[in-house]
Order: structure tokens, then sequence, then C-alpha cells
């Protein structure tokens, strides 16, 4: 839905961002292929997500004239899946100058809460690039 540049590893990992602003964002991905040894939704897939929808988020916050950087996650999770998709609901704590915090709450298909995370990122100035 979005034209916000997702990289590689988003793209790998199936991640779909479905509606974002500044606010607020909701994004999907999907639990096959993204799953640990044991068949359950691996841990560090839950943080990738969070990380994405919340980045893509300051990201737009710090347009044009600056940048986002995500410089600290934490995430707990609350229960394992092992099929279907996983969805992340995200919202702004704060937006300011420098800093911009995310709480984001990724459930699964039947709406179980799986994990709790926040995000926070640096906006840093905009720099050419050196030729």
């Amino acid at each position: 839905m979005t034209n916000l540049p997702l990289g590689p590893l988003a793209e790998k990992m199936g991640i779909s961002i479905v509606s974002i602003d500044e606010g607020s964002g909701y994004a999907t991905m999907p639990v096959e292929g993204n799953t640990q040894p044991f068949g359950l939704l691996h841990g560090g897939a839950n943080a990738v997500l969070a990380e994405q929808l919340g980045s893509a988020m300051a990201y737009l916050h710090a347009q044009p004239d600056s940048i986002a950087v995500g410089i600290e996650i934490s995430i707990s999770h609350h229960r394992s899946v092992t099929a279907g998709l996983v969805h992340a609901h995200a919202h702004a704590i704060s937006r300011g100058r420098t800093l911009a915090s995310y709480h984001i709450e990724i459930s699964d298909d039947a709406n179980q809460r799986l994990a709790t995370a926040r995000l926070t990122c640096m906006i840093r100035p905009r720099r050419e690039s050196p030729r």
C-alpha cells in the first residue's frame, strides 16, 4: 500500500505495511518462513516486524529534512503461534525533534496478543552522500 522503502529483509520476511501515518500504523507478516527450528514464530521475526513498522512511522515523521534510525527496541513475547499471519498495530508515544518512540502490539489471526514492543528512533539531519 505504501511507497516506503522497506528493504530486502522486510521483503524476504513477507512484511506488508497495510496502513501508516506519523501517529499510527498497521502491518502484517506470515508465520510461514519466519519460524525457529521447533515450528514456532521466531521471536526475532517479531522484533523485525515491530522495528520495521515503527521505523517507517519515524521515517514519515522525520521527512523531508531528516532521517530516522532505530536506537533501542525492547520486546516481550507473551505466546507462540505456528501458522497464519501476525498483525502489528503501532502508535506513537512521542514524536520530538530528535527522538521518536512507538508502542507496537503484535497479535495472531484470533487477535490474541503475541508480543508487545517499544521502539525508539533518533531523528538525524539528512546528509548528502559523498560523491
